[in-house]
């Protein structure tokens, strides 16, 4: 049976709308896509012509800091570092248990209470509490052939690269333990590392902290405290992140980077006129302190990752 004449228009009207709005936010889509593209270059082409005068060679007193996880590195050291403790027995089911409900509260709760935050402390250093630390340093070099060395970003180790060829060292700075550090460090070939350091009695681990774990000030901290031990000047020295969470150790010294940054620190260092550099696929692309993951291998990792206070709100 034919449709009324007034409700066929009708019909043909709504179709009609559909498509032109269809059509609109596809273009509107294009347009902002395009808008970002361009945006990005230009950062991308102010960043490379500083570059081509910086670092300066022969500059005893300059030095460069990096960031890790999402820096130098796609995504966390502490997740891979927990899917390798896993893999390797070191969770318990009721312990995983415990830490998927800690991880879940950092990951949704976006603030910092301070219970929380020592309960999942606690509850990840106990993982390494009784094991010697000359294991865990094996393990770590396992562990990076196995889940990190892949997963260096190509364009921050050309940056990394390009201070040690000026003959500047060039120092990680991360809230993952030193261990771990010490060994991302090693294997790319870069001086050393500063890092949560986990307290250690006769080579075992007792399941505490020394101070805190290495994390927003703690961090500036560090830098400041290693410089002034190597007669640097603050001021010719680099500094790179991603996270608006390092913010204090950016502004510390004269040349701060912001790389693949999450969006207070873009905001800040368009403000700031900070030099930023996006070596991800997409500017939209996500940013997670600990990516994502199937199964109760990503639970460990992130339970192990909470410990370190990686608190990368996205």
């Amino acid at each position: 049976m034919p449709l009324p004449a007034w409700l066929s228009a009708r019909k043909r009207s709504a179709t009609a709308r559909s498509v032109l709005a269809g059509e609109a936010a596809a273009e509107a889509a294009r347009k902002q896509e395009q808008a970002e593209q361009e945006e990005l270059a230009r950062e991308s082409a102010a960043a490379e012509e500083h570059e081509e005068q910086f670092p300066v060679s022969g500059d005893p007193l300059a030095a460069a800091f990096f960031d890790l996880d999402n820096t130098v590195m796609q995504g966390a050291a502490l997740f891979h570092f927990g899917r390798g403790l896993y893999k390797r027995n070191f969770f318990q089911t009721r312990e995983l248990t415990r830490f998927a409900w800690q991880q879940a509260y950092f990951r949704l709760a976006g603030t910092e209470n301070s219970g929380h935050m020592e309960e999942a402390r606690d509850s990840a250093l106990s993982i390494v509490k009784g094991h010697r630390v000359a294991e865990l340093m094996s393990i770590g070099e396992e562990i990076y052939d196995e889940y990190m060395a892949g997963r260096i970003w190509p364009g921050t180790r050309s940056l990394a690269q390009a201070h040690l060829d000026a003959g500047q060292k060039v120092w990680l700075v991360t809230a993952a333990p030193v261990e771990a550090a010490t060994i991302i460090a090693r294997r790319l070939g870069l001086t050393g590392a500063l890092g949560t350091v986990a307290e250690s009695v006769g080579g075992v681990y007792t399941g505490r902290l020394v101070g805190e774990p290495l994390h927003g000030p703690a961090k500036a901290e560090a830098v400041r405290a290693l410089a002034a031990a190597e007669s640097l000047d603050l001021d010719r020295c680099a500094a790179y992140s991603d996270s608006a969470n390092d913010i204090p150790m950016l502004s510390l010294v004269g040349h701060p980077y912001a790389i693949n940054p999450d969006t207070r620190l873009r905001e800040h260092a368009r403000e700031m006129g900070w030099r930023l550099r996006d070596y991800r696929t997409g500017r939209k692309a996500a940013k997670v302190g600990i990516p994502a993951a199937a199964g109760v291998g990503a639970v460990a990792g992130g339970a192990v990752a909470a410990v370190a206070l990686q608190r990368r709100r996205r």
